[in-house]
């Protein structure tokens, strides 16, 4: 890879890598230049899937702004390359570029919006709400634009565990939506093909429950 940047901080990755674990302390953060990388959590006994993040995205800020330990798992989905940056050289990024100190911020905002989110969704007691809830959510601060839609580097099964619903009640959904050509469910995820008919017909989902409220 000719590009300096890469040069100087990149590593290369393979699928199943793990990047940090939940509970260790960091002191770098990554920031993905191609590949998909999947943010898990403990949940008692089983591990829970909060995002699956691609090219442009980071992950581990959180240990080295704050040292503390990691709050999540970070492992590779997909073959992947990524900046590595220790804590100095992220100061030192943020001193000398308000473009990157601004990315820095927005992107953490992003991330306290979508965990308000995914507890919004948890409260929902509509296991097919909480699907599309889910879907939503990754779409809007995870997803991939592409000239066919929304890639969403999630599968039915990601989707099952994140919301804990039945493996089959995801496959409902996702049959819906194929069938009204919402979205549809291949090898790289799930594709959202409309995203502003799949906010109407989750619209549509949650209306009864606003008027039992």
């Amino acid at each position: 890879m000719s590009d300096p940047l890469f040069q100087r901080f990149g590593r290369e990755y393979g699928a199943g890598d793990v990047l940090f674990r939940e509970g260790e302390r960091g002191s770098e953060m990554f920031v993905i230049q191609s590949g998909v990388v999947q943010i898990v959590k403990r949940v008692g006994a089983d591990e829970r899937p909060l995002a699956s993040l691609g090219r442009g995205e980071f992950v581990g800020e959180m240990a080295i702004l704050n040292d503390k330990p990691r709050t999540a798992t970070a492992i590779v989905l997909e073959d992947a390359k990524c900046l590595v940056i220790d804590g100095a050289t992220l100061e030192h990024m943020i001193a000398h570029s308000t473009e990157i100190a601004m990315r820095l911020v927005k992107k953490l905002a992003r991330r306290l919006d979508s965990a308000d989110e995914m507890i919004q969704i948890l409260l929902n007691p509509d296991p097919k709400a909480r699907v599309l809830m889910s879907l939503k959510r990754h779409a809007e601060g995870f997803g991939e634009e592409s000239g066919l839609g929304v890639r969403v580097h999630a599968s039915s099964d990601d989707l099952a565990r994140e919301v804990g619903v039945d493996r089959t009640q995801v496959g409902d959904v996702l049959e819906r939506l194929r069938r009204l050509r919402i979205a549809t469910e291949d090898e790289g995820g799930i594709l959202i093909t409309d995203l502003p008919r799949l906010l109407e017909f989750l619209e549509f989902v949650e209306m009864p429950l606003r008027f039992e409220g």
